[in-house]
């Protein structure tokens, strides 16, 4: 038995951060991680062909470079190898007549192409981002801090002296608007108004929800702020850098140390257990995990209140995520201009697609008509493939968790609506025909693809729930004062000195590392 400050269950990067920050400030830490490798939905596999370097799940850092544990751990992390790449063209979109938008990462530049699509386009796209800038402080405020705490309240006791009651009523009022609306009212063009529609997805919420034109703001203020960067070399690379980072400062890492039980004793967590029979004590427990398994599996049912027991029960998880891996001959030759050298491409035909899409994974049915998100990491870090060669990364995120049908009518899908190989595949091939569309020379470019559906995802990470990547639906009851649950405040649980963090917890998914951060500045 080994005794240690904080032990920290789960390895994504809320757990490395936490972990980061803590040995830094003297702790002893330990990371328990299950799988054979630390770091969560960030890993980096030849999975498709030799040379072919691809980030299998996550890949993307706007958010973590823009994040206050990057800040801190910067200079850490860049000291064992961390370095990113980047493009000034972060995202864009090709419609179906191959129209294209390309948002770049400059306010003025991106308003004078909105104008000229479309007369005025640009002008309250510029005024909707200077809009969001004059309340940035209390936006990011609300989006990355701890709700219920004291300094949250002065901020927001601050507004409210500076704007009014009636003004911040209003600040609300429009945080609560739904991106169609935002998009309906502000654009004529449909390339732009397309361009962001698909961008409250990677927030985990549809373009008809509350709050995703805010989601929408935020992320296009990101990616003009930040770009789109990736690690180079491979997204695995930045595990590699937190490891050295937590193991300078003291700290240790296990992998295949399946945590099955959190030890507890006085309405107290001392310690955990793992599956093959060790113990492990510590002052602090922390668990990047999703609410049904530390509620339902973890703590032992004594330590779990009523409201706490009904309200996992009743916590809901979103669509699940498809991912497909290229591995391409030559680098892809788009038919629209401009795109070479684009982070994240959207392919749709506008907002009433994307919308359309996510309702019918709602409904537990093969989307007709994806979104299909294509990545293009090799564009910013040629190393990452041969010379000459191409690498796509394409994620699908509309998929039913459990198949009803399909909306095309085309797929004939299994009675107990599983995710099996032969439909993963045959979907599969519906989006690389469409996507054949755009880019000519993709099918007879293809050395390689390897496809993964929901139950891969899953499979693969035990968070991802039915495949669903962002820990939990982020629709408006489950989020901000109300994320994971509402009986419970910002990251604390009903057992004192153990702590939840994860997607599953505010601020909500992404590759910010935003909850582990809060959790370890509050110890």
């Amino acid at each position: 038995m080994s005794r240690y400050d904080c032990i920290i269950v789960g390895s994504g990067i809320n757990a490395l951060v936490c972990a980061a920050l803590l040995s830094k400030q003297g702790n002893k830490v330990l990371v328990l991680e299950r799988n054979d490798r630390p770091g969560g939905c960030i890993r980096t596999d030849e999975i498709t062909a030799p040379g072919f370097i691809h980030d299998v799940l996550s890949s993307w850092h706007p958010l973590f470079v823009t994040s206050p544990g990057y800040a801190e751990l910067k200079d850490d992390l860049e000291k064992y190898g961390l370095e990113y790449c980047n493009t000034d063209s972060p995202t864009a979109v090709v419609l179906p007549d191959q129209t294209s938008f390309v948002l770049k990462n400059s306010r003025a530049g991106n308003v004078s192409a909105m104008n000229a699509l479309s007369g005025g386009d640009g002008d309250r796209y510029g005024a909707a981002m200077a809009e969001l800038e004059q309340s940035l402080g209390l936006t990011f405020t609300l989006l990355g801090s701890e709700l219920w705490r004291g300094a949250t309240l002065k901020v927001l006791l601050s507004a409210m002296v500076k704007m009014g009651p009636f003004k911040l009523a209003q600040y609300f009022g429009a945080g609560l608007q739904p991106a169609r609306a935002w998009l309906d009212t502000t654009f004529s063009s449909n390339a732009v108004s397309a361009c962001l529609a698909g961008w409250p997805s990677h927030a985990g919420i549809g373009p008809d929800a509350p709050a995703s034109a805010l989601m929408a703001q935020v992320i296009a203020f990101t990616l003009e702020m930040v770009g789109c960067p990736v690690v180079k070399g491979g997204n695995y690379n930045i595990v590699r850098a937190f490891q050295q980072v937590i193991e300078a400062n003291g700290g240790e890492l296990q992998v295949n140390a399946d945590v099955t039980k959190v030890i507890t004793g006085n309405g107290r967590a001392t310690g955990v257990k793992t599956r093959d029979g060790s113990e492990y004590r510590a002052d602090k427990v922390i668990c990047s995990v999703t609410p049904n398994q530390l509620y339902q599996q973890l703590l032992d049912p004594a330590d779990v209140p009523a409201a706490v027991a009904a309200q996992t029960r009743a916590y809901r998880y979103g669509n699940g995520d498809m991912q497909i891996h290229l591995a391409l001959s030559e680098p892809p030759r788009w038919r629209a201009q401009g795109m070479e050298k684009v982070a994240i491409t959207h392919i749709t035909s506008g907002v009433n697609a994307v919308s359309r899409s996510i309702n019918e994974a709602n409904r537990g049915l093969l989307p007709g008509e994806a979104t299909i998100v294509v990545g293009q990491p090799a564009a910013l870090d040629p190393g990452r493939v041969p010379d000459g060669k191409g690498l796509l990364w394409i994620q699908l995120q509309e998929c039913p968790r459990r198949i009803k049908g399909d909306a095309a009518g085309r797929i004939d899908t299994p009675e107990d609506g599983a995710w099996t190989e032969a439909v993963r595949e045959i979907y599969a091939d519906r989006i690389i025909d469409r996507l054949a569309r755009y880019i000519p020379n993709l099918k007879d470019s293809i050395i390689a693809r390897t496809v993964l559906s929901p139950a891969d995802l899953e499979a693969i990470n035990v968070n991802l729930v039915g495949g669903d990547p962002y820990g939990g639906a982020c629709s408006l009851d489950q989020f901000f004062l109300w994320r994971p649950l509402r009986s419970l405040k910002n990251h604390d649980t009903p057992v004192k000195n153990l702590y939840h963090i994860g997607a599953s917890t505010h601020p909500g998914p992404g590759l910010g590392g935003g909850s582990g951060y809060l959790v370890a500045k509050s110890l």
